[in-house]
């Protein structure tokens, strides 16, 4: 069975996330979700949060799991017994620092293998940080995220005060 791990901190979910996701398990056997922290961003919602969102946008996909990780990746590769990892390229930027990422992670983890896939060209230039940017400033987000993130996202800032 060849199952791929897709490591993200995914605050929020967009709908580029999903369809990396959607198209990817058209390919692979199995794709573990892996949620994480990322300590140089101030999340939106709690991992716990991001997990359940993710769950829900993907409970029509059987071959999807959605976990949460700490930590390396490549050790979460080794954890969840994934073959591969996938990674999404919006455009030249992301490149470079995701080649410097697959490359770190080979030389810890010589068997480590990294899947690029580029997104739909309607995804290609939305990002998490855009997204909680045009949301928080009052703009229309909603096309970006599925529906129930689009919900979450609306009820964080009416709960923060910012809406």
């Amino acid at each position: 069975m060849k199952s791929v791990l897709y490591p993200g901190s995914f605050d929020p979910l967009t709908n580029g996330h999903l369809d990396l996701v959607e198209r990817a398990s058209r390919l692979f056997d199995r794709v573990i979700v892996a949620v994480g922290t990322n300590l140089e961003k101030h999340p939106m919602f709690s991992r716990d949060e991001r997990e359940a969102l993710f769950r829900e946008c993907c409970k029509d996909l059987p071959n999807i799991e959605v976990v949460s990780f700490d930590g390396l990746t490549v050790d979460a590769l080794d954890r969840f017994e994934a073959n591969a990892l996938l990674r999404g390229l919006r455009a030249f930027s992301d490149f470079e620092y995701e080649l410097q990422m697959a490359l770190m992670n080979r030389s810890l983890k010589e068997e480590c293998e990294t899947i690029f896939m580029t997104p739909t060209t309607n995804n290609s230039f939305v990002s998490s940080s855009l997204v909680k940017e045009v949301a928080r400033h009052g703009g229309d987000f909603a096309q970006y995220v599925p529906e129930v993130v689009a919900e979450a996202i609306m009820l964080k800032l009416i709960s923060e005060g910012k809406r």
